[in-house]
């Protein structure tokens, strides 16, 4: 049955570790909405700089901004950050409300944002996960990983995800994983488990976070994401495909090639997956779904020419 959009109650929660210098972005845009949240737990994951007393000034002005402040450590890792989303999950649990918003700190967004997010879930009863894309380059606000034909839309970025209440504790919340994937495994168990997640390119956010400019650091992060992709368990002709798809984007050629170099170094080391074979194999069958749609896509003849 739906209901108004207005009527839903959403929480928020943001890990964040030395976000000093775009945090304070992300929560003026969250406090700019047109719908706010009920509550907002902003989690410092042992932050050293100034986060912690630029997120103290705005709980002072807003009571539903609240300070969580984990432990300091050296490493920063993506198991780190499921660990600061559950703790903050953990403080809302006896709370009433019926989604729950995964932020990062470092994006920003226009006043009526989750107002649209929240529509979306009062249309779609069983959507579990929704989310935006996001840019790079307020500039070129086409420019996003979805602005292709071959665009997975039942894919969420983690940068900025809403679960129903539901969905999140069905898939058991955030999984700590150590060299990342948390997101997706999330997104892909909550598909598992009967629900629909999409992402919707009416809307997007603004990611600030500089990915790096050195060419050395741009190539590695591709060889990394490679061997996510091999640990979350994709099915290898997909991992091929996709570094040639990748070739087209920068850095060419090299982007690709090491996205597959990464993936098959993985699979000769046999680098242990941490996601269970009952997901491996519905991932593999999804990828081997979509490459059937994209053959046809592309073995399509053109429409005729009809003169007029």
């Amino acid at each position: 049955m739906k209901q108004p959009s207005s009527h839903l109650q959403y929480v928020l929660i943001t890990p964040a570790r030395n976000e000093e210098a775009l945090i304070e972005g992300a929560i003026r845009s969250v406090v700019s909405q047109t719908i706010r949240p009920s509550r907002w737990i902003i989690v410092s994951d042992g932050s050293t700089d100034g986060t912690d007393t630029i997120v103290k000034r705005y709980a002072g002005q807003h009571e539903w901004i609240e300070l969580l402040r984990m432990p300091e450590h050296r490493d920063r890792t993506f198991a780190a950050k499921a660990v600061c989303f559950n703790a903050g999950y953990a403080r809302l649990k006896c709370e009433d409300f019926d989604l729950i918003g995964n932020l990062d700190a470092d994006i920003t967004f226009e006043p009526d944002y989750y107002e649209f997010l929240l529509s979306k879930f009062a249309e779609m009863p069983r959507l579990g996960v929704a989310g935006t894309p996001f840019i790079e380059d307020a500039r070129q606000p086409q420019n996003h990983s979805y602005a292709h034909q071959f665009a997975d839309l039942e894919h969420v970025s983690g940068a900025c995800q809403m679960f129903q209440r539901q969905c999140f504790e069905e898939v058991g919340g955030y999984t700590p994983i150590k060299g990342g994937g948390i997101d997706w495994v999330a997104v892909t168990t909550a598909r598992m488990k009967g629900w629909q997640t999409r992402t919707f390119l009416e809307k997007t956010c603004l990611h600030h976070r500089k990915m790096g400019t050195a060419n050395r650091s741009r190539l590695m992060a591709r060889f990394r994401h490679g061997q996510e992709d091999y640990y979350v368990g994709g099915h290898p002709l997909w991992q091929v495909l996709r570094g040639i798809f990748q070739m087209k984007e920068k850095p060419f050629l090299l982007g690709g090639l090491l996205l597959s170099l990464g993936y098959f170094w993985a699979m000769a080391k046999r680098v242990q997956r941490p996601v269970s074979p009952e997901l491996i194999a519905f991932h593999q069958a999804e990828q081997m779904t979509r490459l059937r749609k994209m053959i046809s896509l592309w073995e399509k003849p053109p429409e005729p020419i009809v003169n007029r």
